[in-house]
């Protein structure tokens, strides 16, 4: 059994909800999400002691609010979808054909096939990859995410959904036939008056995103690699493991601190997202101040299980690139 703390004093009504885990763990597989982090990351997981692995619950929110949209979908799909649909003005022709979670000889022409929360497996390279997609309807994957509008404007995430739902697709190529998916958005901090005003801000508080998956053989190739990765490093000292890169980091956009006065640098006269925009008011004020470009922070070690042990994040703390 998975153990937590509770620093924070969280009340039990909450606390037990908390520390809940639906998730299906095995050890003797890989999923598909776990393929998509860094290789660092998942090599070095296996390496923190029983004693530094425990979770505070504290931080356990975010994940168990989509865990629960998600059980909330599919009892939804699974329970009342005809009333929905019939509610939602569906005529009856077409709500008869929808057919949930079918075995392949309940299939018939014209039926509208509905699968949620699919647990599918493959061996390959000697190992077992295991997923379960969210839902897909008519051979069209769909994945639902609660998280921030910042991931919506900036596209942080949309090369992981890519692969995430192509890996999806490789793992269940009878049902999942359809070339795109979508993403599902539900924001967790959305707000209407931002909406108005910022024309990149979602307009609505959920919001549907579609991407081209990738080839099925391009996905396999990407499985056979990852999986050779883990093996040829699954036994180095840290220093030989590849690093994570910035993007696996989540480093921030560097910011271009201007100062007007160069013998005063304790605070910037003005910051820049740019460096042409700083050299410019540099320019402006005759070139008599300095500009320094600071690193953006990183933030991915803050949610990532082999921070216990690992260098780079001590390293990345010591540089002041990683605050807590």
């Amino acid at each position: 059994m998975r153990r937590y703390t509770n620093t924070a004093n969280i009340p039990l009504s909450l606390a037990v909800f908390l520390a809940t885990d639906h998730y299906d763990h095995d050890s003797t597989t890989i999923s598909a999400t776990a393929l998509l982090k860094p290789l660092k990351q998942i090599i070095l997981s296996a390496r923190v002691p029983q004693e530094l692995a425990l979770a505070d619950i504290s931080g356990l929110v975010p994940s168990r609010m989509g865990t629960a949209y998600h059980d909330a979908i599919e009892r939804a799909w699974l329970h009342n979808h005809k009333d929905a649909m019939k509610a939602l003005g569906y005529p009856a022709r077409v709500i008869e054909r929808v057919l949930v979670n079918p075995e392949p000889h309940e299939l018939y022409p014209d039926c509208i096939p509905v699968y949620l929360e699919r647990r599918s497996s493959k061996e390959i390279a000697g190992r077992t990859i295991t997923g379960k997609f969210d839902f897909v309807g008519q051979g069209r994957l769909e994945d639902f995410k609660s998280t921030s509008v910042y991931t919506w404007i900036n596209n942080t995430k949309d090369d992981d959904y890519i692969m995430q739902g192509s890996l999806y697709r490789w793992l269940n190529q009878d049902i999942v036939t359809d070339d795109q998916m979508a993403i599902q958005f539900l924001f967790t901090d959305w707000s209407q008056a931002m909406s108005r005003n910022d024309p990149k801000y979602p307009p609505q508080r959920t919001m549907q995103k579609v991407f081209d998956l990738k080839p099925v053989t391009e996905t396999e190739h990407f499985v056979t690699q990852k999986l050779r990765l883990i093996d040829t490093h699954w036994n180095d000292e840290q220093h030989l493991i590849p690093a994570c890169t910035d993007s696996d980091l989540w480093r921030r956009e560097p910011v271009f601190k201007y100062y007007k006065n160069p013998a005063k640098t304790t605070r910037s006269t003005k910051n820049f997202d740019n460096k042409q925009d700083a050299y410019l008011q540099l320019s402006a004020d005759g070139n008599v101040g300095i500009v320094k470009e600071v690193q953006g922070q990183v933030t991915a070690c803050k949610y990532c299980a082999a921070f216990p042990v690992c260098e780079q994040a001590k390293a990345l703390v010591a540089s002041g690139d990683l605050i807590f």
